[in-house]
């Protein structure tokens, strides 16, 4: 693998892609360090440290930056929910259908609404977290101060959605999922610290540290056998004849993915978990908070079953909708009639849309209850646990699903240039 990376460093094109792509990554991570002008830190350390984690789920997304309040503490979570949003839209609205079935066109303009909404929201939840949630961190409560804060996180979120934008067309991968990528990398060692300090202290048993190891291990192999695994389903091209020439005859199959839609079920899925939290910027009162933490947050009781429920219910959802988005059995059915193919025992036309579909449904119902159940176990493990959750199910699944397909995207660039690739 790390022989095949130092061939691929080797190609001048693809080198300028990782270079680009890092660069990207390490210009999000310095903004992660610039502060929000006009808030005092000694009081933003005082909420934080006294609070009950609540906030976490933001963190986890913005690196470090929710709590550090800096300029890319609304992170790429307005574009996440933008993206959620639109796509709902677009299956209930007939007009936003028929412009998402317009090929290349359609996307963009799917996308420049996903922008502009996008925007939007980060402008109302800028200004939800400067009058709600941090005004008391504020230095100055004026029109014009609150205006600054509210523009600057605006503008973050805006750029980081360009940043993404940027790695997508130069760079390497996804550029959103590695933002969130790049998030949850850079909390690792503020985890380690934090989980050490723990079992210095005595709070932390040898044996759970042996355990958390042991099942990070099993998830990440898991992660990595579901993500890759497919079934395949047998193809036969009819026999023609063209002059003197004779044409198909060959067989081959369609590769049927596991889990078709990666982690973007468990980032939607948090994303709207997030939103009793949303509401806590505009009324910081404290008996709200205290009921949201104990009934809909992973830290409190019973709050921390139902989130988990909750969690399970929307990642399953969310697996069966974006699979549904992104693959279609009636276009699969109709380019295979088109070019003479059809399954060994299925008839084609409507029988093999029938046949895709059903075939789909099972193996995606494997991914969708793998996802929740990796997701999900960590969070009720952790409150059994001092183990940091940061280092939870979550973040492995997105972290490792993530690395996963930026490898993928590599390897198909070195497969364009003819190189021998690593995923083999």
């Amino acid at each position: 693998m790390f022989g095949t990376i130092a061939h691929a460093w080797k190609v001048p094109d693809i080198r300028r892609k990782i270079i680009f792509t890092l660069l990207m990554l390490v210009i999000f991570r310095v903004g992660s360090n610039i502060p929000v002008p006009g808030i005092n830190r000694d009081v933003l350390s005082q909420m934080f440290s006294s609070g009950t984690g609540l906030f976490g789920l933001f963190d986890l997304f913005s690196g470090g930056s929710f709590s550090n309040f800096t300029i890319f503490a609304l992170s790429i979570t307005p574009y996440i929910t933008a993206s959620i949003i639109l796509q709902l839209l677009t299956i209930a609205i007939p007009s936003l259908e028929r412009l998402a079935k317009e090929g290349t066109e359609g996307k963009k303009k799917i996308a420049q609404y996903t922008r502009y909404l996008t925007v939007v929201l980060a402008f109302i939840q800028a200004i939800g977290l400067s009058v709600g949630l941090f005004r008391k961190a504020l230095i100055s409560t004026d029109f014009f101060s609150v205006a600054v804060i509210v523009l600057t996180l605006s503008a973050g979120t805006a750029f980081l959605m360009w940043l993404g934008e940027q790695i997508n067309e130069n760079g390497i991968g996804n550029g959103i999922s590695l933002i969130i990528f790049g998030g949850i990398v850079a909390r690792i060692p503020t985890a380690i610290h934090t989980n050490w300090i723990k079992f210095t202290a005595g709070e932390l048993k040898a044996i759970t540290v042996i355990l958390f190891f042991v099942f990070a291990a099993v998830v990440i192999v898991g992660i990595i056998e579901i993500q890759q695994g497919q079934r395949r389903i047998p193809v036969q091209y009819a026999k023609r004849v063209v002059g003197r020439k004779m044409y198909g005859g060959q067989s081959t199959h369609i590769p049927l993915k596991v889990n078709q839609a990666g982690v973007i079920p468990v980032i939607f899925s948090l994303s709207l978990l997030q939103f009793p939290l949303t509401i806590t910027y505009f009324a910081p009162n404290a008996g709200f908070t205290a009921f949201v933490t104990k009934w809909l947050s992973p830290h409190g009781d019973p709050g921390v079953w139902i989130y988990a429920i909750l969690n399970v219910l929307l990642i399953v959802f969310f697996t069966y909708f974006y699979t549904a988005v992104t693959f279609n059995p009636l276009e699969v059915a109709d380019n295979m009639k088109a070019n003479g193919g059809f399954i060994p025992g299925i008839r084609p036309g409507k029988p093999t849309v029938e046949y895709l579909n059903k075939v789909m449904t099972r193996i995606t119902f494997v991914g969708a209850i793998f996802l929740a159940v990796i997701a999900t176990l960590p969070t009720l493990l952790s409150s059994f646990t001092a183990i940091d959750a940061r280092f939870g199910g979550t973040s492995l699944l997105i972290a490792t699903g993530v690395g996963l397909d930026t490898m993928k995207a590599l390897e198909n660039q070195m497969v364009m240039r003819n190189y021998k690739g690593f995923l083999k």
